[in-house]
């Protein structure tokens, strides 16, 4: 059973995480700076970033933080993170893609995308694709996507993947399809890594039920009806009672950024539906196993990022 006390010295070793400001993103911070690691915690603002800190501290007084400003929902703001850290950072050993929304009322990106899709799968794919130097130059880098459950519940309608042409908005449903899309990314790029014949994995984890902040704070985001505020009042009282810690919630993750795993594994707590318990190998869905839809989103994401995996070309093209 994987615990904190299993964690490698990863002392010389850098490490970035989106979303490092709260829930699992800080608590993986928290572990990998505790290892030794150099940890870049992205977060929307200085100040968000300064509470983490303020709260790895006390613990860890001589931890490694640094600090880069990244909104996901701005491919500008996106692509002007990616190079700060490539100018600051030549290598790159661990990316744990774990920023996201969940259940947001009906919204649109700085990009004129659909919130949650634009933010948790288009935003880390341009990241990682933009971050893609710097993680091959370190070797054997490590590139994990924080997915969910919820992936089981996602469709993906190519037709109207950003729910423009649907009668009414399903956030419920556009969570779900931007959580299949997030498990899709992550074995596409393992598949790619290795026709590409690159040093480098693509792991992806979920948390179970963890009691964050991120079941409440979607829905009360402006714009929301009786139904995200009932939704909000519902999970805060649920998430003390079902949710793990985010301690627990986090060890996936961990486990799948610091863990000797084979690429293309995909890692959560192992009790009843995966909702808790022990860290090991979750169930995938048939629909993320599906290497033809699985490319298919890999070109509507270049096309709609503009961000390119120039180094897993080939001599005959992109890496199918």
């Amino acid at each position: 059973m994987f615990t904190l006390a299993d964690l490698p010295d990863l002392t010389g070793r850098t490490a970035v995480v989106t979303g490092a400001n709260s829930g699992l993103g800080l608590e993986t911070a928290r572990a990998l700076a505790g290892a030794g690691a150099t940890v870049v915690m992205t977060a929307r603002s200085k100040d968000k970033f300064d509470a983490a800190e303020a709260d790895i501290r006390p613990t860890n007084r001589t931890a490694d933080l640094r600090f880069v400003q990244l909104d996901l929902a701005s491919l500008d703001n996106v692509r002007t993170a990616a190079e700060v850290i490539r100018s600051e950072y030549p290598e790159v050993d661990i990316l744990v893609n774990n920023a996201g929304i969940m259940m947001t009322p009906e919204a649109t990106t700085a990009d004129g995308l659909e919130l949650q899709l634009g933010t948790n799968h288009f935003g880390h794919f341009a990241f990682t694709g933009l971050l893609l130097e710097p993680l091959l130059a370190a070797g054997d880098a490590r590139v994990v996507t924080v997915s969910s459950g919820m992936h089981h519940r996602g469709e993906m309608d190519f037709d109207d993947l950003q729910q423009q042409q649907s009668d009414g908005y399903d956030t419920t449903a556009q969570y779900a399809r931007s959580k299949l899309a997030n498990l899709m990314f992550a074995l596409e790029l393992q598949r790619r890594f290795d026709a590409a014949g690159v040093d480098a994995r693509s792991v992806s984890a979920h948390p179970g039920y963890t009691a964050t902040n991120l079941q409440s704070a979607g829905v009360q985001l402006p714009g929301g009806g009786l139904f995200h505020k009932a939704a909000s009042i519902g999970m805060r009282l649920l998430n003390p009672i079902v949710g793990m810690s985010v301690e627990q919630g986090a060890l996936p993750q961990i486990h799948a950024a610091v863990s000797d795993v084979p690429g293309g594994s995909y890692w959560g707590p192992q009790g009843p539906g995966e909702m808790r318990g022990p860290v090991g190998s979750a169930k995938v869905n048939r629909k993320a196993r599906n290497e033809a839809d699985a490319a298919r989103l890999w070109d509507i994401s270049v096309d709609t990022t503009g961000v390119t995996y120039d180094a897993l070309e080939t001599s005959t093209g992109s890496v199918r």
